[in-house]
């Protein structure tokens, strides 16, 4: 299928993190942060783990004091995608995670405000050449910028990120990433548009606190979405009250979505209306489950009537278009055969395994 092109992709500098490249040409990543109790080794190792394997790329853990600061080496050493500080409050956490050789730090300029403890930061971090995303969040930004503006606006959000920014440079510290985040998707948008025209550094996007998974999923996908299709934007976390492995779940989607990255199964289905003659939903139901930890980039298209299924399940790497009971099976366009509405799970999975042991 022809895919149309998006805006042309902000230039940025490129930041090493790690084994992985964020901003200049990099791919957008995907990452996520675990929400385990950092003080528990093997719980947080399980549950990185579980992420990479759903897509992680990079991941962040809450480090509230020294105990979750001197397991970072530990934990590091037993994952094997890059590993992320969240420093809050207490500049020495982020000088110990530095000397556990994590791969990158989180600071938010709302709550490390004193200059000779961030110059500390700075230097050991130029030191390992560990690169610093400054965070901006809605909830923590100094309360004198909020009274400049008369509340959290963009300007708001963008002159928090600026006097960290301005800090760094002069002390020649320019290994930075930014993020701006707030719940509102507006005002998220129209922060990470103005910081856009004044610094060439890349962009982690999110939306803040976006709630449960539904309604999160749908506000994260409209703001990060919107974002990305202007160009906007080089690391992707989803912010959901849920299991984390949705998160990386959702970016992956938003990215599939605007042909930006492939990974896994792109599920194509009609939202069925009166000329159905099959259990459409409920075939999709189990197909989807069956798809799950599928990896290798694949489009599959179970259609449920004449009108739009044939075109879709043609222009699919598989696809079935259903009639009374019964339906077409395609690969790449041609006709297969004939297929039962019983056989539609099977046909399909049989047809998908063929294709990975041929690798296409």
């Amino acid at each position: 299928m022809h895919k149309t092109e998006i805006f042309q992709r902000r230039k940025t500098k490129k930041i090493k993190v790690g084994s992985l490249y964020i901003g200049g040409d990099a791919p957008i990543s995907v990452q996520s942060m675990t929400n385990s109790d950092t003080r528990d080794i093997d719980a947080t190792v399980k549950q990185i783990q579980r992420l990479t394997e759903a897509g992680c790329e990079l991941v962040r853990v809450a480090v509230p004091d020294m105990k979750s600061a001197e397991n970072l080496s530990e934990i590091k050493s037993q994952i094997s995608i890059p590993l992320v500080a969240d420093i809050h409050f207490d500049y020495k956490l982020a000088l110990k995670a530095i000397e556990q050789g994590i791969d990158k730090l989180r600071l938010n300029p709302g709550n490390i405000r004193n200059k000779q403890e961030l110059i500390a930061i700075i230097t050991a971090a130029k030191d390992k050449k560990i690169p610093i995303r400054i965070g901006v969040n809605a909830g923590s930004i100094p309360q004198e910028i909020i009274a400049k503006y008369h509340g959290i606006t963009p300007e708001t959000m963008v002159e928090s990120a600026l006097w960290e920014i301005d800090l760094f440079e002069k002390h020649n510290f320019n290994n930075i990433i930014i993020s701006l985040k707030t719940s509102d998707v507006p005002t998220t948008l129209n922060s990470y548009r103005l910081m856009a025209k004044k610094v060439e550094y890349p962009f982690h996007l999110g939306i803040t606190e976006a709630g449960p998974a539904w309604c999160g999923t749908i506000k994260s996908a409209v703001g990060i979405g919107i974002l990305l299709a202007e160009g906007i934007g080089d690391t992707i976390r989803v912010s959901l009250t849920a299991d984390p492995v949705e998160e990386v779940k959702v970016g992956w989607e938003i990215l599939k979505s605007l042909g930006l990255r492939l990974r896994g199964v792109n599920l194509i289905s009609c939202p069925t209306c009166g000329r159905c003659e099959v259990d459409l939903l409920n075939i999709v139901k189990q197909l989807e489950s069956k798809l799950d930890t599928i990896k290798m980039p694949i489009t599959i298209a179970v259609m449920g009537c004449v009108v739009n299924g044939p075109g879709e399940a043609k222009i699919a790497d598989i696809g079935i278009a259903a009639g009374k009971g019964s339906g077409v099976l395609f690969r790449h366009g041609k006709i297969v055969k004939k297929v039962p509405e019983s056989e539609f799970i099977s046909a399909l999975l049989d047809e998908l395994k063929e294709m990975q042991t041929k690798n296409f």
